[in-house]
C-alpha cells in the first residue's frame, strides 16, 4: 500500500505491507517556510506540497525498490486538514490510481494517527529507532480493539474509544484550543525560536525550568467530564509573563522563561492526565454496559497480523470492562517525552499498557496513511481503480472530494459537554467517518446477502448453475466495492 499525506505542512509518502513492514518512506517538511509567520500559511504550504509531491512519492517507491505498478492500492488523506494542501495529495493519489490501475483508499487523518499504533512490527521499530517509541516489548502484540486513544496535535484534542476501524465513541474534546496549539502560542509569548515548531521549543525550555516556581491553575476543576480547555491556562501564562518576566537583557530572564515553560507544561499535563484518568473509567463503563455511550454500533475489526493472539482480530468486546487493555497516545504532541512519562503512570495505575508510536510516526507521515489504508482495504472500504480522466468543456481539472471539516464520530458519551455550532458551521461539516463507515459496511453486507440468496436459488442446478453462480458472485463483489466508494 502506498500512503500519501499532505493535510497540513508535511508532504509525506510511504510503502507498507499488510504484515506491517515499512518498505520505504519519504517526507518533505516546511518548518523553515512557515517559521516567519508563527503558523502555517495555507497558500505557501500548498505551493510547497505541489513542488515536493512527485519527488516524495518517487523517493518512497525507490527506497521500497518498487514501481507504482508493483503496488496493490494507494491510500491518501482526504481530510480533515487545509483544503489547498489536501488537494495536492489527493490529485497525486488519483493520478497514481489511473496510471497503475490501483484501487484508491480515502483516509481520515485522525484515524490514520489512531491506527498506526496497530502497525505490525511497531515494537521492533520503536526498539531500534531510538526515538522514544519503545513502549511495546519486541514481539509483543500491538493493540487489539477496543482501546482508548488520546489524539493530541496542533489542531485536535480528542479522547475516544476505538471499537474498530471507522468505529469511534467520543469521550471528550477540546472546548477551545488543542494542546499543540496552546504549546505554540505560549512558545511565541515567551519569544522562543519556533523551529521546527513551538511545541518542541517549549519542551526543550521546560527541561531547564522549575515547574513549581509559578502557580498556574489546572483548567476545568469544577467540570467532572473528559473535555479539555487550554484558553484559561494560556491567559494565566500571559498574565504571569506580564508581571514576572524580566526585561530583555536581564540576567534572570532566561531562567524565568524556562520556569514559566515548565510551569505551563506541568499544569497542562496535569489537566490532560486528569481527563484521561476519568476517561478510562468512562470507557470501561461504555464497553461493559453502553448505557451512556449514545447510539451504539457494531465494531469493524479487520483481520491483522498486528492483532493480539487472544482474539485480537475481533472486536475485543467480550462484555467485560477487562476488554480494555491499551491506552494509545497519538498525534504530534505524543512525541513530547514529559507528557509520555506522565501518561505512562496513569496507564499503569489503571492496569493498562501505554502504546505510543515512535516519535517520527507521531507527527504527520506517510506510514500512518498507508497502514490506515490497509486496515480499511481489508474491510472492502475502497474505490475501484479510476478510469481515464474525462473533462467537460471548459474544465481545467476534475472535481475531487476533499473533507477539510470531517468529524471522526458523531457518537458522544452522555457526560461530555454539548457542542454548539452555528447553522453555517454545521452545514459545512461532513458526515462523520463512523456514520459513513457503518453505512458502507451495511451496503457491502447487503451485497453479500444478495450473493447468498442467489446461491440458494441456483443450488441444485448442476455444473451450469455453478458457473452462473460464480459469475453472479463476481458481479456482486464488484457492486459491493462500488457501494463503498462513497468513502
Amino acid at each position: 500500500m502506498l500512503g500519501i499525506e499532505s493535510s497540513c505542512d508535511d508532504t509525506a509518502a510511504a510503502v507498507v505491507t499488510s504484515d506491517g513492514r515499512v518498505l520505504g518512506e519519504a517526507i518533505a517538511g516546511q518548518a523553515a517556510i512557515h517559521a516567519p509567520y508563527g503558523g502555517v500559511h495555507p497558500a505557501l504550504a500548498s505551493q510547497a506540497h505541489a513542488a515536493a509531491i512527485d519527488r516524495v512519492v518517487a523517493d518512497a517507491l525507490s527506497r521500497a525498490g518498487l514501481s507504482q505498478h508493483d503496488l496493490s492500492a494507494v491510500a491518501v488523506t482526504v481530510g480533515p486538514g487545509l483544503s489547498l494542501c489536501l488537494d495536492v495529495g489527493v490529485r497525486k493519489a488519483r493520478a497514481v490510481s489511473r496510471a497503475a490501475a490501483l484501487p484508491l483508499v480515502p483516509v481520515h487523518h485522525m484515524e490514520a494517527h489512531t491506527l498506526v499504533a496497530r502497525l505490525a512490527g511497531l515494537a521492533a521499530h520503536a526498539a531500534s529507532g531510538g526515538d522514544g517509541g519503545g513502549v511495546l516489548r519486541d514481539g509483543e502484540p500491538a493493540p487489539a480493539f477496543p482501546f482508548l486513544c488520546l489524539l493530541v496535535s496542533g489542531g485536535h484534542n480528542l479522547l475516544v474509544v476505538v471499537r474498530g476501524v471507522g468505529d469511534y465513541l467520543q469521550l471528550g474534546s477540546t472546548l477551545d484550543d488543542a494542546l499543540g496549539e496552546a504549546y505554540d502560542k505560549v512558545a511565541r509569548m515567551l519569544g522562543l525560536e519556533l523551529n521546527p515548531h513551538g511545541g518542541a521549543a517549549l519542551e526543550a525550555a521546560a527541561r531547564l525550568g522549575d515547574a513549581s516556581r509559578y502557580a498556574l491553575s489546572v483548567p476545568m476543576q469544577k467540570h467532572a467530564n473528559c473535555d479539555f480547555s487550554f484558553a484559561g491556562l494560556k491567559t494565566g501564562v500571559r498574565l504571569c509573563i506580564e508581571s514576572e518576566l524580566p526585561p530583555e537583557g536581564d540576567p534572570g530572564r532566561q531562567q524565568a522563561v524556562a520556569d514559566i515553560a515548565a510551569s505551563f507544561q506541568s499544569v497542562a499535563t496535569q489537566h490532560l492526565c486528569q481527563r484521561v484518568r476519568r476517561g478510562i473509567g468512562w470507557a470501561r463503563d461504555s464497553l461493559q454496559g453502553g448505557s451512556s455511550a449514545g447510539s451504539g454500533g457494531s465494531s469493524n475489526s479487520s483481520s491483522s497480523s498486528s492483532s493480539s493472539s487472544d482474539g485480537g482480530s475481533g472486536s475485543g468486546l467480550d462484555g467485560s470492562a477487562a476488554a480494555l487493555r491499551h491506552l494509545v497516545v497519538a498525534g504530534g504532541v505524543a512525541s513530547n517525552q514529559y507528557i509520555r512519562q506522565q501518561l505512562a503512570q496513569v496507564a499503569e495505575a489503571a492496569g493498562l499498557q501505554l502504546v505510543v508510536p515512535p516519535a517520527r510516526w507521531c507527527t504527520d507521515n506517510g506510514v500512518m496513511v498507508a497502514w490506515a489504508g490497509i486496515e480499511r482495504y481489508r474491510l472492502g472500504l475502497y474505490q475501484p481503480p479510476l478510469g481515464p480522466l474525462q473533462l467537460a468543456a471548459g474544465e481545467e481539472q476534475e472535481w475531487v472530494d476533499l473533507r477539510p471539516r470531517w468529524p471522526l464520530t458523531a457518537e458522544k458519551h452522555g457526560g461530555s459537554t454539548p457542542q454548539v455550532r452555528s447553522s453555517k458551521a454545521a452545514s459545512s461539516m461532513a458526515r462523520s467517518l463512523t456514520d459513513e463507515t457503518r453505512d458502507a459496511l451495511a451496503t457491502l453486507g447487503s451485497a453479500a446477502a444478495g450473493e447468498a440468496e442467489e446461491a440458494t436459488r441456483l443450488a441444485g442446478g448442476g455444473a451450469g448453475a455453478e458457473r452462473q453462480w460464480a459469475s453472479t458472485k463476481t458481479a456482486a463483489g464488484e457492486a459491493g466495492v462500488g457501494a463503498a466508494s462513497c468513502l
